[in-house]
């Protein structure tokens, strides 16, 4: 110990000095990589988000004629509507009304490259989502639709920015939506079950 400027002054450990310095970068170290694991484990993805681009089944048991269902595949709505036979003989009613009235865009499995877009014509199965921007249109089944037109035979109306498609799910000329809305890959697994996201040339 010496006295230096009146003050007492202690020698120096440097041994001491090394080890505490070693053991504050290792306590730090530490607390990095426990605050690292949540961070990145946030960052992998999730049981449910692994599991949504595998294909899904829909039961529609209790679908019952001009209702419409809701499930969920990759993340995007899939709706299922039983149509009417009063639903289908209106679609060919507006073709001329129609961007793609014969499905010409590859909007649809080549098994729904049809006039109902389906491989049961009472079924429409579709990914729920405009083709403009990507909002979710509302589904307007009531042929009398006075906010819309005197043309109007049922369908779904985008109320973001006015697109509009028949019970086909085609698009009406003069939408900003491009396209007739995307009808996925499916088939029936029995009358009432439906796979989704999957073609039935490769079956489940």
């Amino acid at each position: 110990m010496s006295i230096k400027g009146g003050s007492v002054q202690a020698p120096t450990d440097l041994k001491r000095r090394k080890f505490l310095v070693a053991a504050t970068a290792a306590v730090g170290g530490a607390g990095v990589v426990a605050a690292a694991v949540p961070f990145i484990m946030s960052m992998l993805p999730s049981a449910k988000a692994l599991g949504a681009g595998a294909p899904v089944e829909v039961d529609i048991s209790k679908l019952e004629p001009g209702m419409m269902i809701i499930s969920e595949w990759r993340g995007q709505p899939v709706w299922v509507v039983n149509r009417t036979p009063t639903m289908l003989a209106m679609l060919q009613k507006n073709d001329s009304m129609l961007t793609d009235p014969n499905s010409e865009q590859n909007q649809q499995p080549e098994y729904c490259k049809n006039a109902t877009r389906s491989i049961k014509p009472e079924y429409m199965v579709l990914i729920g989502i405009c083709t403009h921007l990507g909002c979710s249109p509302t589904y307007r089944p009531n042929p009398v639709a006075p906010d819309i037109g005197s043309y109007w035979t049922g369908g779904w109306l985008c109320a973001c920015h006015g697109s509009r498609y028949d019970l086909a799910a085609r698009v009406y000329q003069g939408s900003p939506a491009p396209l007739n809305m995307v009808v996925p890959p499916h088939f029936y697994l029995t009358d009432t079950r439906i796979k989704v996201g999957v073609d039935p040339k490769k079956g489940a």
